[in-house]
């Protein structure tokens, strides 16, 4: 996990894919974002926001959506306004996921999908999914709010073998280790 960017205020994460071939069933990923109290910091989120909710105090929203894929550069994209956060948060996950309506698919079947991550004009993250290729869902980035009060952000690739409701309960949990006890990418929840 790297870590840059302290004193962060306002994040854009934006989200794209390239539709479905005609006659297949639609392909429809979601961004999600999980808040966690500064008491549980990787046990279960206070609140969850996707593209049917908000967060309650209005500081994460769905600004843009899409079922398909269909539209012109990223077609979804989620507003994280982490200076306005209550003190009593300290930890906010994004990932992205798959929903699994038309027969199980994972991000290689996928095409184009990309997500950057920005903060005004400096970009935080971008990937394209290549390392969680097998994985149905995945987590993208970690903001954690630092002693003083100020966020910052960390790059947090790590794939599931999830549908979209029982990732929103496992993408924040303590990250596992690699095979020589180090973080980094895993296939969490993997079957």
């Amino acid at each position: 996990m790297s870590s840059v960017n302290k004193g962060l205020r306002k994040i854009d994460v934006r989200l794209k894919w390239d539709p479905s071939p005609f006659g297949e069933p639609p392909r429809h990923l979601d961004i999600i974002a999980a808040t966690y109290s500064l008491d549980d910091l990787h046990g279960r989120p206070v609140y969850v926001v996707h593209y049917d909710s908000r967060s309650p105090d209005g500081t994460i929203n769905m600004t843009r959506h899409s079922q398909t894929g269909q539209g012109f550069g990223f077609v979804e994209v989620m507003v994280l306004e982490l200076d306005r956060l209550s003190s009593s948060y300290g930890r906010v996950v994004v990932g992205v996921v798959i929903h699994q309506d038309g027969g199980r698919r994972t991000f290689s079947a996928i095409e184009n999908a990309a997500v950057v991550v920005v903060e005004g004009y400096t970009e935080l993250l971008a990937t394209d999914f290549t390392l969680v290729a097998s994985s149905t869902a995945t987590t993208v980035a970690e903001f954690s709010r630092l002693s003083s009060g100020e966020w910052e952000f960390h790059e947090m690739t790590r794939g599931f073998d999830s549908d979209p409701l029982a990732f929103t309960q496992e993408m924040g949990g303590a990250e596992q280790s690699g095979p020589d006890g180090a973080p980094g990418t895993s296939s969490a929840g993997a079957a």
